[in-house]
């Protein structure tokens, strides 16, 4: 039989080898059906050595890109069970140690592409061959399983019959990861991004006999940002979370119904199945894209604890182009009947008019910070129709229209606001502070904030200093001192700005002047300088 053997593997590329093989495979099985029991158990275990034997022969002797192991497994009469396991060994690169060696990778196609052939044609085999393939796609190894994760999202689940079973598989994986109980840990991003490719399954990917088509590289914005510090162990390993969350992820871009589980599943898995969700999600919603319904349902009724996923989705969805009417409609009932968070609003804060962004204001400021700059970033941005939401002049005008106590929104939360807005001096300009401060000061009450705000100006633009004599003016014609809160800034401001503020202290009733004199003593000697210098006397008190 060895001879028969060399003589096959000598004449593998011509027909003659190839028929040889095939008669002593046919001869072998002829003869174990015609013996009895006991004959044909001999003759089972002579068809299997030799066709073992001939199989890893073809696969040491010949190029990965051979077809001779394929087409043998796919013509011979009979597949013994150990052949399975060659199989799997191959498709695994099992013979390798820890890491695949150069040229294993075209070994995990080649038995990857026979698993594709077998499932095709010899149907008897199909599931045990899927089973193959599904093991596969939840390998340890990124080639390995990438390369699987492609070929049964991009072909073995397109079959009827195999369909049901990979959904199966695949949200088991899902539902059993996020069911694992950890202690949370951080990723580290570059090992998240070998994984990115597997999901990209509607127009690229590696094909089963090995053609290489460029794989999209994900690159996330906004306020989910994958870390890379890790002080503590957790019961979900990083690759453990890749492993069993490639294949639903590349499922979900076929078919979107099956978006469901994952939502339901985000509320309880732990942090590093969460963060592989974020760094999946990106590339699944731009492929699914605005008009998906199965997002939509979703967004309008989101399982409990999905709130930040729901929030990825709606800022990836926005970023390159307008939220559709479909889309903020599902948005705002979300909010006014079941989620109370005004994050979810962030991304689609460009699309909505000032009618819309002024009633919800005070909760985008009870955000947190960096949200709050992200709440600023949008309504300044507008759409290319409709423009910004609110001009900056209008923004300081709302922050400053809050009433920390009837809005319930911590005083904190507004100055934070406010220093927000100095921040930004491209936006907020010398111009836009005259606009706003204009406006204020003419409010009725004057906003509890409006001296901070008015010395914050000043500091930002010294610039600003005749404008805000005129303000301060103002304020005496309204009376400060009858608005305790108010009348400190006053004080503090005109203290500050001295000697420019002399002719502005001079305008108050000699009672406020004689208060601001023994609050600030210092003031004494240089007003009463400048009063000498300009001849007015009658305008001091007296004591």
């Amino acid at each position: 039989m060895d001879l028969i053997q060399r003589h096959i593997i000598f004449h593998s590329h011509d027909q003659e080898g190839y028929e040889l093989a095939m008669h002593v495979l046919y001869q072998l099985q002829s003869i174990s059906v015609a013996n009895s029991p006991e004959s044909s158990t001999s003759t089972s275990k002579h068809y299997e050595k030799f066709f073992i034997s001939l199989a890893r022969s073809l696969i040491d002797s010949l190029p990965a890109s051979d077809k001779s192991f394929s087409k043998l497994l796919c013509d011979a009469p009979y597949l013994p069970e150990s052949l399975f396991r060659l199989l799997e060994d191959l498709c695994m690169s099992e013979d390798n140690s820890q890491q695949l060696k150069d040229g294993d990778g075209d070994r995990v196609t080649q038995g990857l592409g026979t698993v594709w052939s077998l499932i095709l044609g010899r149907p008897p085999l199909r599931h045990v061959c899927l089973d193959i393939a599904l093991k596969c796609a939840a390998h340890s190894q990124d080639e390995v399983r990438g390369k699987a994760v492609r070929l049964v999202a991009k072909r073995l689940y397109d079959l009827t019959y195999a369909t049901e079973k990979i959904e199966q598989f695949a949200i088991e994986s899902l539902v059993g990861v996020a069911n694992e109980h950890t202690v949370d840990t951080d990723i580290n991003s570059k090992s998240l991004k070998e994984s990115t490719a597997e999901i990209e399954v509607g127009s690229q990917g590696t094909s089963v006999s090995g053609s290489q088509i460029p794989d999209t590289e994900f690159s996330e914005n906004g306020p989910f940002k994958t870390s890379s510090v890790s002080t503590k162990q957790s019961a979900v390993s990083v690759s453990e979370a890749k492993r069993r969350t490639s294949l639903f992820f590349a499922l979900c871009t076929k078919r979107s119904s099956l978006l469901q589980h994952l939502f339901n599943a985000y509320g309880r898995s732990p942090k590093v199945v969460k963060q592989c969700i974020h760094w999946h999600m990106p590339n699944l919603i731009r492929n699914l894209g605005p008009s998906c319904p199965e997002l939509l349902n979703i967004i309008h009724n989101p399982p409990e604890g999905s709130e930040h996923l729901i929030t990825l989705t709606l800022q990836t969805l926005t970023e390159d182009s307008n939220p559709s009417a479909d889309l903020v409609a599902a948005v705002k009932q979300l909010y006014n009947t079941k989620l109370k968070d005004a994050s979810i609003l962030i991304p689609l804060l460009p699309s909505f008019p000032k009618e819309e962004v002024l009633p919800i204001f005070p909760r985008l400021v009870d955000l947190p910070l960096e949200r709050f700059q992200d709440v600023l970033a949008r309504i300044l941005q507008g759409t290319a129709h409709t423009g910004p939401a609110l001009t900056p002049a209008e923004v300081l005008i709302a922050i400053h229209d809050i009433n920390p106590e009837k809005d319930k929104v911590a005083l904190k939360k507004v100055t934070d606001a406010c220093t927000a807005c100095f921040e930004q001096r491209t936006v907020f300009t010398q111009q836009v502070l005259e606009k706003s401060l204009n406006q204020l000061v003419d409010r009725i009450p004057i906003p509890l904030l409006f001296m901070r705000t008015v010395i914050q100006a000043l500091d930002a633009f010294p610039a600003l200093v005749d404008f805000v004599m005129g303000i301060l003016s103002r304020l005496i014609d309204k009376q400060i001192w009858k608005m305790p809160k108010l009348w400190v800034g006053f004080l503090k401001l005109s203290f500050q700005t001295q000697p420019r503020s002399f002719d502005v202290l001079l305008q108050l009733p000699p009672p406020q002047l004689e208060f601001m004199l023994n609050k600030y003593p210092n003031l004494r000697t240089p007003l009463s300088s400048f009063v000498n210098q300009r001849n007015m006397h009658n305008t001091l008190p007296r004591f």
